[in-house]
């Protein structure tokens, strides 16, 4: 088990996302190095008001402490009492054109520890995508390019996303944050060396998956409408990240950087009592066709 070559990949994902991010969207992203009293840091990266970008953020942290947040214990009880590393790469992309959907991803490793005993460890992650206004060769292209990251190493993809279906999911909406992607914890199958190449593929497939749809749709006509319905289903967003979101909860239960945290929080959110689309739009369309549980590869 290397942590640091672990951590090593992760350094360097961040900043090939970041490069490439900056090319399309032509504003450099702000960075922030940052160290954590209780131990560890990481590097923040957030562009704001960019070309495309309305607000995105790629962040690496690698933060420590003598016992897990309940987030990460409260199903283990064998992890009570061990020091713990954890460490990823997390990123929030909302673009300002509501043709671009908000896309999510994230890779993580966690390791537990205790004097005389052997470590548990884990790794994590995962990508998603949340249109605003749904193109089907987009969700396909998303998805069968989250297929590709997995298929050398076995057959993960049905699991990992009727998993990201059913995580991704605001139980008291009753409906998917978006068209969902892939999703995985606990893994270690295979040793370490294994677990920790299908996550590094994860990571890698990242660009590949979105930056076409970018391409695609970062020119295409919108209005003050789509902007309105833009930050109304920004709020759904917002719902989900402070209420469900196992990583913003472990990172505010374990002292982590708050503006670090939260940077995955959309700039303009609107919120309405009880409102539905017209039949027949193109906002109704999100949810007829789009918002729901299905098979695009």
């Amino acid at each position: 088990m290397n942590i640091q070559d672990a951590r090593d990949y992760l350094i360097d994902l961040q900043s090939r996302i970041v490069t490439q991010l900056e090319k399309i969207d032509g504003k450099t992203f702000r960075r922030d190095q940052w160290d954590r009293p209780e131990g560890g840091g990481g590097i923040s990266t957030l562009v704001e008001e960019g070309g495309i970008l309305e607000r995105g953020g790629v962040n690496f942290s690698h933060v420590k402490g003598d016992h897990l947040p309940a987030t990460a214990s409260a199903n283990r009880p064998q992890m009570a009492g061990r020091a713990y590393e954890a460490m990823g790469v997390s990123l929030v992309m909302h673009p300002r054109n509501p043709y671009v959907p908000t896309v999510h991803m994230n890779v993580r490793l966690f390791t537990a520890t205790r004097a005389g005993e052997e470590p548990i460890w884990w790794f994590g992650g995962g990508m998603d995508l949340t249109p605003y206004y749904g193109f089907a060769e987009d969700a396909q292209h998303f998805h069968q390019t989250c297929k590709d990251a997995l298929t050398p190493f076995g057959d993960h993809h049905a699991a990992f996303k009727q998993w990201c279906d059913e995580y991704f999911h605001l139980k008291h909406r009753k409906e998917p944050r978006g068209v969902g992607g892939i999703f995985f914890d606990d893994f270690s199958e295979g040793g370490f060396e294994n677990a920790m190449a299908l996550w590094q593929s994860v990571g890698d497939h990242f660009l590949p998956a979105y930056v076409p749809i970018v391409e695609r749709r970062k020119d295409h006509d919108y209005g003050e409408r789509e902007r309105d319905f833009q930050a109304y289903r920004r709020g759904r967003y917002v719902e989900f990240n402070l209420v469900f979101d196992r990583g913003t909860l472990f990172g505010l239960q374990s002292g982590g950087r708050t503006e670090s945290i939260l940077m995955s929080m959309p700039p303009i959110v609107k919120w309405r009592y009880d409102w539905h689309p017209e039949p027949g739009s193109p906002e109704s369309k999100l949810y007829s066709d789009f918002l729901i549980h299905k098979n695009w590869v």
